[in-house]
């Protein structure tokens, strides 16, 4: 799979705005709104006074009917998502309102952080309760199938050390105690993205966007993925101290947390460490495959993260010995 020629990018957008003239009732004229790290392209333009999101999503790479009917589900929850206007799945096109031009990950300061994020748990609680009918589920094999992206991407493509049958072996065993963690945790909707980046400065605040890959799958999930972000760090005692405000507020709103703080917190860090490795694997994938390097230079904060997770808990030796064999290997 790669990334589309500049030949076919500008017969698509012709097409992108010749189709929205029709669906909204009058000519437009898009600008770059924005990219992320799938194929689908985002423009913006000005329809009867508001501003208009266009979604850009060539179906041969993207489907965009999950995103047609997850935004349905958070609508319907709660969920400050966008309004679809018109959608073209057979064209992968979309008309969507416009939340905004500013994602939480550049507005978030120390001074706001616990105020904002106090937002964000109680939008994530609303989010958690989200009809799961007939999702996908977070199960063994897609649990399995992400973290196959570390070794398959970051250590063969990036390390070139998929020969080293030690590492392997100590990996293998790190993936079997993860897997058997996030299994037995009780499920939830997981967004499986909630992350500053994708949630925009809204009214009201925040407007949650980039849900398509939404499953029904285990309850720290999500936290986690909040608090441990990809793209921004913040002191692990702040991080601890929201994950606890999540819990105590899960708790009270009925969500099947486990009843003590302590067993959530090891529940949120194993979980967090399946991410972590699954998205070191992506990053690896999206530079090598993709063409994007620039999503690398974020590896190491998902190794600082793992490294903390693995220090926490004697029983995650093999964890420690992955990343202490890294560590010799290369430059992170």
């Amino acid at each position: 799979m790669t990334a589309m020629g500049h030949g076919e990018a500008d017969t698509r957008f012709q097409a992108l705005c010749e189709w929205a003239a029709t669906a909204l009732g009058e000519p437009v004229a898009p600008v770059p709104a924005s990219a992320d790290a799938s194929f689908r392209r985002y423009f913006r333009c000005q329809v009867a006074g508001r501003s208009v999101i266009l979604m850009d999503a060539p179906p041969a790479q993207e489907d965009s009917a999950p995103f047609v009917d997850i935004a349905g589900r958070l609508a319907r929850a709660g969920v400050a998502v966008p309004q679809i206007l018109a959608v073209d799945l057979t064209q992968g096109f979309m008309a969507l309102s416009d939340l905004g031009r500013e994602t939480w990950l550049t507005a978030l300061t120390p001074g706001n952080a616990d105020a904002w994020f106090s937002q964000a748990i109680d939008t994530l609680i609303t989010l958690q309760q989200a009809d799961t009918e007939g999702l996908p589920v977070y199960d063994d094999t897609l649990l399995r199938r992400e973290l196959a992206l570390f070794p398959d991407w970051y250590l063969a493509r990036h390390l070139q050390a998929d020969n080293d049958r030690q590492l392997i072996a100590w990996l293998d065993t790190v993936n079997e105690q993860l897997v058997e963690a996030a299994l037995a945790q009780r499920q939830v909707f997981v967004h499986r993205d909630y992350m500053p980046r994708n949630l925009m400065v809204s009214e009201p605040n925040p407007g949650v966007l980039d849900f398509q890959d939404a499953v029904l799958g285990p309850v720290s999930y999500d936290p986690v993925c909040l608090f441990r972000d990809a793209f921004i760090s913040w002191p692990e005692s702040r991080v601890t101290g929201w994950l606890a405000d999540y819990h105590a507020r899960a708790l009270a709103a009925g969500l099947p947390v486990p009843t003590r703080r302590e067993d959530f917190l090891r529940d949120a860090d194993l979980m967090g460490a399946q991410r972590h490795l699954k998205v070191i694997g992506i990053f690896a994938r999206i530079r090598y495959r993709d063409g994007k390097p620039r999503y690398l230079e974020d590896v190491p904060r998902f190794f600082a993260y793992l490294q903390a997770v693995a220090d926490r808990y004697p029983e995650l030796d093999a964890l420690r010995r992955v990343l202490a064999r890294l560590a010799e290997r290369s430059p992170q």
